[in-house]
Formats: structure tokens, sequence, C-alpha cells
């Protein structure tokens, strides 16, 4: 006679059938397709935003040039005493700071659509590289519109051309915060495409046996 088989000694060597330890093993063994979705690696997305930054910094060019070509020029006339404006109510001056503002506005809502369509899923580096970015395209734009411009030396421009002839006042950006218009563009769009259009997080995997902490789901019951 042989004793009868109990759940403590399966048959033919089996490992015994727990219940419990089946329904945790969704949470320790994820699908591969789960760690694809949390994207890329640290130092990958510090390249991509690298590589962000450099690009958008280079873009400034574009940006100083479009500056330079539709600001309105400030005349100049000067005299045998000193260099003055020849029309002394003429808004120009603010137009020359409101035509660098809308273009750097307009270049940052671009950059901030582009990068997101690019990476949808964002990140902390990427942000970082977008806003550091903008901000050197809009330096490089502001030097390169004075440089390319209209001389800067304004006495020597006025010997040069004569007494009571008018001439071109070199770009100058007095608004200095227009500086910030592009990065905080670029900024805003960003975010605001990736809290409407951007993936979400996966919904947690549920137990197998479901949610030990219900007790309708309890083996005992």
């Amino acid at each position: 006679m042989t004793a009868p088989l109990t759940p403590s000694q399966p048959p033919h060597g089996e490992p015994p059938h727990d219940p419990w330890q089946q329904a945790a093993k969704p949470s320790g063994d994820v699908p591969p397709s789960a760690h694809e979705e949390d994207g890329p690696g640290m130092k990958t997305e510090v390249r991509q935003a690298a590589v962000i930054a450099v690009a958008l910094a280079v873009c400034g060019v574009l940006l100083g040039l479009l500056w330079l070509w539709l600001a309105p020029r400030v005349p100049l006339v000067a005299d045998s005493d000193a260099v003055y404006l020849k029309d002394t109510e003429s808004e120009q001056a603010i137009g020359v700071d409101g035509t660098f503002t809308l273009l750097a506005l307009a270049f940052g809502a671009v950059s901030g659509i582009v990068v997101f369509l690019l990476r949808k899923r964002g990140g902390i580096p990427l942000v970082a590289g977008l806003t550091a970015g903008g901000l050197l395209g809009a330096v490089l734009a502001w030097r390169l519109g004075i440089f390319v411009g209209p001389e800067t030396d304004v006495v020597a421009h006025a010997k040069a051309v004569g007494k009571g002839v008018a001439f071109d006042a070199p770009l100058e950006l007095k608004a200095k915060g227009a500086l910030l218009a592009w990065p905080v563009a670029a900024l805003l769009v960003h975010l605001g495409l990736t809290a409407l259009f951007g993936p979400r997080d996966p919904e947690p995997y549920p137990l197998a046996y479901g949610d030990p902490a219900r007790p309708e789901d309890s083996p005992n019951h």
C-alpha cells in the first residue's frame, strides 16, 4: 500500500502549486515593450539636448538677418556740433525692439513645435537644451544684426557722409528683455504640446488572481 498524496507532496516531484507566488509574477516580470516605452537613457537624452541647443543657436543667424532686413531704420543727421535724430518724433527706435521681439517669439513657437514633433516624450535635458538653444540663438541674432548692420561709430559715419546728410543709425536693442522672447516662447509651446498630446504613462499591470486587498478575491473565500 502507498500513502495518499497530500498537497505538500505533489506527484512526480513537481514543485508545489502556490497561487500567491504566481500572482506576484506579473509585478516582477515586465515585458520588454514596457522598458522600450521608458525612452532612451540619460546619456542619449543629453546628447539630443546638446544637438538641439546647437541647432537653435545656428538658427540665430537667420533671426539676425531677418531683424536687419525688417527692422525700421532710424535716420540721423549731423551738423558742426553734434549728431541728432532727423525726426525727433519718430518711433522707429521702438519699432527696432518690437521687430526683434516679434521675430523671436515666432522662432520660439516654431522651434517648440519642431522639437515636440521630433521628440514627443520630452524630458528635463530636452527642455534645458531647448531653452539654452533659444537664448543662445537670440544673443547671436542680436550681435549679428549689430555687426552686419549700419556703422556703429556714429561720429565717424557722420564725418564720412558730411554735414546735413541723413544716414542710418546702428541697430540697437534697448529692451534687453527681448532676448528672452525666444526661449520663453519655445518652452511654453513645447510644454503645452507635451501636456496636451504627449504620451501617457501605461496603466499598472493587474495581478493574475485579482487584488489581494479585496477579500472576495482571496482563495480562502
